[in-house]
């Protein structure tokens, strides 16, 4: 039987009354393995990013400047409020808040900012560690060069406009423009530009957009991409910056 060959000591305590009316070629499914014997999907060690302890080079022409929280007159609370850095430059002023248990540095003579957090050995501080020096690199970039995404339309009589004003989408603030899309549905889609990003269009299939925040230009970028995916059949659509993609052969019935 069954339970001479394997045995009962490592089935779980559910499973041992079962064990002498299961056949021989089903108790290896049954196994309990200790942890000691699963070996990983992956062979390298674990390490951690180096995103954060990277330093960050601040062009001459960009100032940054640490603003301490006001101090609270209320009941004292366990949530320490966020530091800000303020990032200002030549095309503009951005921030970016620091949480409590990261740490700002600059060094003057070599105009690099650097980041550190109180416990490397902590997730969520490793985690915003990266993110917090992402935020800040892209907001001095940002201020000093600017951030970009060209949209690329594909298509027959695929064509974009930048307009003072729009019938079907009212004006969220004054002098906003609007981007008129004609993409093959019977009437124009009208999209406001946010506020802090520039559109033009240097060709009726392009369109051009700029702005120092590089999040809310990505993110304009990838609303109106929405509007026409890139489809693989005939390699139509709205595509962003140096977006490709792979066609695939057509149907045949």
């Amino acid at each position: 039987m069954a339970t001479a060959r394997y045995g009962k000591s490592w089935l779980p305590r559910n499973l041992k009354a079962t064990v002498s009316i299961l056949p021989d070629f089903l108790l290896p499914a049954f196994q309990v393995l200790p942890r000691s014997s699963i070996r990983p999907l992956s062979t390298s060690a674990p390490r951690a990013s180096r995103v954060g302890a990277a330093p960050i080079a601040v062009p001459p022409e960009v100032n940054l400047r640490l603003l301490e929280p006001p101090k609270r007159r209320g009941p004292v609370t366990r949530i320490e409020p966020p530091k800000t850095i303020e990032v200002q430059g030549p095309l503009g002023k951005a921030s970016v808040q620091l949480p409590p248990y990261v740490s700002y540095a600059l060094n003057d003579a070599t105009r690099k900012a650097t980041l550190s957090v109180l416990d490397r050995k902590v997730r969520d501080q490793r985690e915003m560690w990266g993110t917090t020096r992402s935020y800040l690199a892209n907001h001095i970039l940002g201020v000093s060069e600017g951030h970009t995404a060209i949209l690329r339309l594909v298509g027959v009589g695929y064509r974009a406009t930048i307009e003072p004003s729009a019938t079907t989408v009212k004006p969220q603030y004054p002098g906003q423009q609007f981007v008129s899309l004609k993409v093959g549905y019977t009437h124009p889609i009208e999209m406001g530009v946010p506020m802090g990003v520039k559109a033009t269009t240097p060709l009726p299939t392009r369109i051009l957009l700029e702005g120092i925040d590089k999040e809310a230009v990505n993110s304009f970028a990838a609303s109106i991409r929405k509007w026409r995916v890139p489809e693989p059949y005939k390699g139509k659509g709205i595509f962003v910056n140096e977006e490709t993609i792979k066609l695939k052969a057509k149907k045949i019935k």
